[in-house]
């Protein structure tokens, strides 16, 4: 066995640990962002964006809680990559690099008068629009090769679909509360994920207790 084969079998188990615990982290990190950031800053009106944008002291937080969440799902892309399959893997694992390149390219300044970078507040919006498109059709791909049994995850499924397509309606008809309604649209993220990382412990757990039993039986 060469010493990469080794260490994939050996890291693959904590696999789904350490993208809940960097689920865990980034959500922690974004929720914390807003006691950073200077007065007039509003968590209610104002977005993450908003909390990790250029010149603005305190953006780190918010930043490392995209990469974080980035990371995270990029490595459940791979851990689920049977499961989802090649489509569905590769638009999570997108949707896991555009966060990362959302924390690189930077919102404009919230601040009035404010010098900032146009062309990266221009990128920003665009990792940000396609960030949102990869998580839908993700689900959508994935949802199509759950089996007739999957009945709350598919449920889960048309859930956050409905949820990614509402919620930006919402924020574009209620800006006075459109860091609410963002805010509500990474909770959904967030536990579609870590769902998908305890199903994936789970399915290895029965896979492992199978295997066992029909190792028994032979005996």
């Amino acid at each position: 066995m060469t010493v990469p084969s080794l260490a994939a079998r050996t890291l693959r188990p904590a696999g789904p640990v350490v993208v809940l615990s960097g689920l865990a982290a980034s959500a922690v990190a974004l929720a914390s962002a807003p006691a950073l950031m200077p007065p007039g800053y509003s968590w209610v009106s104002q977005t993450t964006s908003e909390s990790a944008a250029q010149g603005v002291q305190g953006a780190w937080l918010a930043r490392l809680g995209f990469v974080l969440l980035g990371l995270s799902v990029i490595l459940l892309a791979t851990i689920c990559r049977r499961r989802w399959g090649l489509w569905g893997a590769a638009l999570h694992a997108g949707f896991g690099v555009l966060l990362i390149a959302a924390a690189v390219f930077s919102h404009r300044p919230w601040m009035a008068g404010e010098d900032f970078d146009r062309v990266e507040d221009a990128l920003h919006s665009v990792a940000a629009t396609a960030m949102g498109f990869a998580f839908v059709i993700g689900v959508v791909v994935t949802a199509l090769r759950r089996s007739r049994g999957d009945v709350w995850p598919r449920a889960f499924d048309i859930m956050a679909v409905a949820a990614s397509v509402a919620i930006p309606l919402g924020m574009a008809a209620r800006p006075d509360i459109e860091g609410v309604l963002q805010r509500l649209m990474f909770v959904v993220a967030y536990a579609w994920y870590a769902a998908e990382a305890v199903r994936t412990t789970r399915d290895r757990r029965s896979g492992g207790s199978r295997s066992r039993s029909e190792a028994a039986r032979r005996r």
